[in-house]
């Protein structure tokens, strides 16, 4: 019952991408805010 698991390339890659690509989101909500000091741009 020793299985061994391998994860595929392409995957490992996708998941790098789309956690580099939510740092890069947070840090633009957190330049909006202190920039024009509202969470969300253009709302109230």
């Amino acid at each position: 019952m020793n299985e061994t698991k391998t994860v595929e390339v392409e995957k490992i890659v996708a998941e790098k991408l789309n956690g580099r690509f939510a740092m890069i989101g947070f840090i633009a909500l957190i330049g909006a805010y202190l920039t024009t000091g509202q969470i969300i741009p253009g709302f109230v």
